[in-house]
């Protein structure tokens, strides 16, 4: 290993990069004029929370933008390198993270931490704490897995679609064509209509749910990328990935 790549593992170094990062972030929400579509969205979802705030992989950077500070948040967080760092900065904003790691597209979460993630959520939602989590199977962007439906049908509470954008940004060239917010811009936040989960489901309404989630998600992103003038970086992700792993559409 390097002394850059064992500097970088130092607990401070990470530390003080999560801070920065989260110091940023806080720049770059200072920086944007947002708008909210609805306008009335706290007031509408503020009834049913704690919700499950479903995001795309990648497009996760701003989305706690989307909460009010009195809301108490949890956000799922896998338990890489980049997932630590995430974590640190997640703290430093107000949000609590679960590290552990999301499902295959087959109702479970992996193993590396999945089931005991899965439980700390439950516990959370029961606590009151929304729980934001990307909806995506790992490594197919754009396809949401049955592991948020399944956390929805466990607690009884609803999944929650939601974007935030901005105009300026950078798109890096990952799997899930992640996007940064840049300062300087403007940005919307798009909270679509909840999705709620039977406690008693069979597979039909799992999947209908499933479908249902990712046509919330494709939906508000549609929205959020219209309200800036610009084109949903990632609207072709999920025909391309699932096509690169050997699936269909």
């Amino acid at each position: 290993m390097s002394l850059l790549k064992r500097i970088g593992k130092h607990p401070r170094v990470r530390a003080a990069a999560g801070y920065a990062f989260a110091r940023y972030l806080g720049l770059v929400r200072r920086t944007n004029r947002f708008v909210m579509e609805p306008a009335d969205a706290h007031e509408r979802i503020g009834p049913l929370m704690p919700v499950i705030a479903a995001m795309w992989h990648g497009q996760h950077f701003l989305v706690h933008l989307a909460k009010r500070p009195q809301d108490p948040t949890a956000c799922l967080v896998s338990r890489s390198g980049d997932g630590e760092l995430n974590a640190i900065a997640l703290e430093h904003l107000g949000v609590r993270p679960i590290r552990g790691s999301g499902d295959r597209g087959r109702g479970r979460v992996r193993e590396k931490g999945g089931a005991q993630a899965m439980r700390a959520m439950l516990r959370a939602l029961e606590g009151g704490e929304s729980i934001v989590m990307t909806a995506d199977v790992p490594k197919i962007a754009r396809r949401a897995g049955e592991g948020i439906v399944t956390l929805a049908r466990l607690s009884g509470r609803p999944i929650v679609p939601v974007a935030v954008v901005t105009s300026r940004r950078k798109i890096f060239r990952s799997w899930d064509r992640a996007t940064l917010g840049l300062p300087f811009g403007r940005g919307a936040i798009v909270i679509g209509d909840p999705i709620f989960v039977a406690r008693d489901a069979d597979a039909d309404a799992v999947e209908a749910a499933r479908r249902a989630v990712e046509t919330g998600l494709d939906g508000v992103h549609a929205r959020a990328y219209a309200r800036i003038g610009a084109d949903d970086p990632g609207a072709d992700l999920r025909t391309t990935s699932m096509a690169a792993a050997g699936g269909g559409a």
